[in-house]
């Protein structure tokens, strides 16, 4: 069971739960139904880990060509490709369900949105497009409108500035990946922006989202202890973009702006939940 559960992506699951989190909170305004979260959380964990298998599926020729993903357990054949389809199929109708049941039309049809586009144009898209990346963080950034969603039953400026908080984070982040694991995506043929490109161009665009990062945060505003600490995060990550321009070792720049990045959106998730209760 283990080796199923791998094919979920534990931290993907759980990085995404986190954002979601932060949605349902800000839109629960203090009034937080517990029930309700508990229900979000496993429903939506199992549609995300439903859309990873598939990705896995999907990705098995490409993870044997990478030294990252060559040992993962489709890609060494140790689960079968029917297996996991079906593990998938059971993940994602469980989650269906429980969405269907006790939340609402527009946070299920949200989650069944993700879904279609992790899988069917991002995980299909990545080995053809280097736009697959602007794909997969439009996926990305559902979780925390699902989340606001679910509470709120609309799709508003706040549901908004949460979706475009999340693209503009992503993208840096993925280009973060793909710096620093460029020998890997080469081997694969796989078209991310710094095997396009080079990574002077990455470094730019890298530089221009962190950004948008920074305005859409303030435009989100909760209160000021939630500006007090996402604002100098988003002040540091573009410091830090501005230092790649000089940067020696792009490998090491890149895992940084990356580390940066975890902590950016994971301070940004918790000081939104806090916030809203205060």
């Amino acid at each position: 069971m283990g080796k199923f559960l791998t094919l979920t992506k534990p931290g993907i699951i759980m990085g995404n739960l986190i954002t979601a989190a932060a949605g349902f909170a800000f839109a629960s305004k203090g009034h937080f139904n517990g029930i309700l979260f508990l229900i979000m959380v496993v429903g939506l964990g199992c549609v995300i880990g439903a859309s990873c298998v598939c990705n896995n599926y999907i990705d098995k020729d490409l993870d044997k060509m990478m030294m990252r993903t060559k040992k993962r357990a489709l890609a060494m054949g140790t689960i079968s490709g029917k297996g996991a389809l079906l593990f998938a199929f059971f993940l994602a109708a469980v989650g269906m369900t429980l969405f269907s049941l006790f939340t609402n039309f527009l946070a299920t049809s949200l989650a069944a949105l993700g879904f279609c586009i992790y899988v069917g144009l991002y995980s299909y898209g990545k080995s053809r497009t280097p736009y697959a990346t602007l794909i997969g963080s439009v996926a990305g950034a559902l979780p925390p409108v699902i989340g606001y969603a679910v509470v709120s039953n609309r799709l508003d400026a706040g549901a908004a500035f949460l979706f475009l908080i999340l693209v503009f984070w992503q993208m840096p982040h993925f280009f973060a990946i793909a710096m620093f694991r460029l020998d890997d995506y080469t081997a694969a043929k796989i078209p991310v922006l710094p095997v396009e490109r080079g990574n002077a161009v990455t470094k730019v665009r890298m530089l221009l989202y962190t950004i948008a990062f920074l305005i859409a945060t303030v435009f989100l505003t909760t209160g000021i202890t939630y500006l007090l600490v996402v604002v100098p995060l988003g002040i540091a990550w573009i410091l830090l973009a501005c230092k790649g321009f000089k940067a020696s070792d792009d490998q090491l720049w890149a895992r940084q702006m990356f580390s940066h990045s975890l902590v950016a959106i994971t301070a940004l998730s918790v000081m939104i939940t806090i916030d809203s209760f205060l």
